[in-house]
């Protein structure tokens, strides 16, 4: 099984780091797993992100805040 080797592919961008999967949710609450690929090293920053069908990559990958860090 590929999730229990834990064998992630090189980043062929800066070949140092690793690519880690990370999962979403969609619209309707349902389970989008592997979504978005992103390199591990800070310095490079490379994504690879899946949208309604379509592949883009290096787009920026911004944390979305947390309720209570806004202050509310």
């Amino acid at each position: 099984m590929f999730m229990a080797q834990k064998e992630w592919p090189q980043c062929q961008r800066c070949h140092k780091g690793v690519l880690l999967p990370l999962s979403d949710y969609g619209p309707q609450g349902n389970d989008i797993p592997f979504k978005l690929w992103v390199c591990h090293n800070p310095d490079c920053g490379f994504s690879v992100r899946i949208d309604k069908g379509q592949v883009s990559f290096g787009r920026p990958v911004r944390l979305k805040p947390e309720p209570w860090e806004n202050g509310r």
